[in-house]
């Protein structure tokens, strides 16, 4: 396993949309081995490959003990999913996002409260995962990085992104500005 680097907001890599897997192998695993490690070194709560530079549909998500609808999760789960597509939503949310690739912002961004998702876990079994509330958030925000989508796309109004000031405060990036600059 190894830590890689995390591309930022101005890689290209980040916007192109990412290819469905079509073999699970060897190099897979790594991949998913790596991304799990790079997420937990950032730290962060998820990770799309295209934010490692592999342009591949996999993402990592680190879903702490009441980000499920399993009442008895009592330890974190590391989610691990190839090829992760979104096949209902429902309900509406709208709150705070960040992102390893966009260090040192957030924003409030709207979102479905419920999402249904599926996909293949590391061993090729099909997997269904219904998620509430984070989880849900979480899966939508990695999945829109497979498809080339930041959070700041998803931003209704500038006063949404904020800088992260030294204590943790939320400092307005683009206060009276008609349209976000993206970042």
């Amino acid at each position: 396993m190894a830590v890689r680097e995390i591309l930022t907001s101005e890689h290209p890599a980040l916007r192109q949309k990412a290819k469905k897997i079509k073999k699970i192998d060897a190099s897979l695993q790594k991949l998913i081995d790596d991304m799990i490690e790079t997420m937990e070194d950032a730290p962060g709560q998820g990770l799309a490959a295209p934010q490692l530079g592999v342009g591949l549909r996999v993402i990592v998500i680190d879903a702490k003990p009441g980000d499920t609808d399993d009442e008895d999760q009592e330890k974190p789960v590391k989610l691990q999913l190839v090829n992760p597509e979104i096949v209902s939503k429902s309900g509406e949310q709208f709150g705070e996002e960040g992102c390893l690739s966009i260090p040192g912002y957030v924003g409030n961004v709207r979102r479905a409260m419920q999402v249904t998702v599926r996909g293949l876990n590391r061993k090729g079994k099909e997997v269904r995962i219904t998620a509430t509330h984070n989880l849900s958030r979480a899966l939508q925000h990695e999945i829109d990085h497979l498809d080339g989508v930041l959070y700041t796309d998803l931003l209704e109004k500038p006063d949404d992104l904020f800088r992260l000031g030294e204590k943790g405060e939320r400092v307005p990036v683009f206060a009276n500005q008609e349209k976000p600059v993206p970042v």
